[in-house]
């Protein structure tokens, strides 16, 4: 029910009605491939949860990433996430020779990062040291020149990862489409799938709570464990309810032990 909801909030409801036909379903599940092989190789790319083939929303597809909790982003980083966007429209053009409209969300969002990386970061070297506002004003704060240099560096950065992106995908091909398959079989793939089709990420993951807070704490060289109700978590849970219900009969007053739910 949990995971259900999350997907409702995250990808919108699933569309039942809508049927896709056999040749547009393909595409999809290699479109989706594509994402998922991406980011699986990449390290600074967020580790894959789920992907489906199962329309939600205005989507034929789509894919469940883990963000961490980062704050701050290097250019490496930035540029693996493009390459992992690109991943789908990659895919098609490998395994079907052509592009289709489904990777139109995902052209938006690695020009979007684009442009941002050489006007907000200052991340290009020809563009040099700068940030520009563009929210306040609906003039450009910048010359006519610089504008065309920032087009063509915007145009050159992104073909310099769908090149990356090709290049992977073309290596990782028969991965690529066993992802496919099983895909289009299943339609839904956990992570438990990726794993034993594509095999263990080759960088390391965070996959638990210890994990994500290890490091986190201040001066305190407790604040980095876990709270004392979570301590223990993963020890025998038949042996910790004994434990639980001894104690409570040692402590209360009454015959028999009470449980606050």
């Amino acid at each position: 029910h949990f995971k259900a909801a999350m997907e409702r909030v995250v990808a919108g409801l699933e569309k039942k009605t809508r049927i896709l036909q056999p040749e547009e379903r393909k595409r999809v599940a290699y479109h989706e491939a594509g994402h998922a092989v991406v980011g699986w190789f990449l390290r600074f790319a967020n580790p894959l949860l789920k992907v489906s083939i199962i329309p939600r929303g205005r989507g034929l597809g789509y894919a469940l990433y883990q963000p961490e909790e980062k704050f701050l982003f290097t250019k490496e980083a930035l540029l693996d996430t493009m390459c992992m966007t690109l991943g789908g429209r990659a895919s098609e053009l490998i395994f079907f020779g052509d592009f289709s409209t489904g990777a139109q969300d995902d052209l938006r969002k690695v020009t979007d990062s684009a442009y941002g990386q050489i006007l907000r970061y200052g991340m290009n070297e020809k563009v040099g040291h700068v940030s520009f506002d563009l929210s306040e004003s609906v003039v450009k704060p910048y010359s006519e020149a610089t504008g065309k240099l920032v087009d063509e560096e915007v145009r050159k950065m992104i073909q310099e990862a769908m090149d990356r992106t090709l290049e992977l995908l073309k290596e990782k091909k028969e991965l690529t489409e066993s992802l496919a398959k099983v895909l289009l079989d299943k339609e839904v793939l956990e992570r438990e799938d990726m794993v034993q089709v594509l095999g263990p990420r080759p960088w390391a993951e965070k996959t638990s709570y210890d994990d994500f807070v290890a490091g986190t704490g201040g001066d305190n060289p407790e604040d980095g464990e876990l709270p004392a109700g979570l301590r223990g978590w993963d020890s025998d849970p038949t042996q910790k309810t004994e434990e639980v219900i001894v104690d409570s009969q040692e402590n209360s007053v009454d015959s028999e032990p009470h449980v606050d739910l």
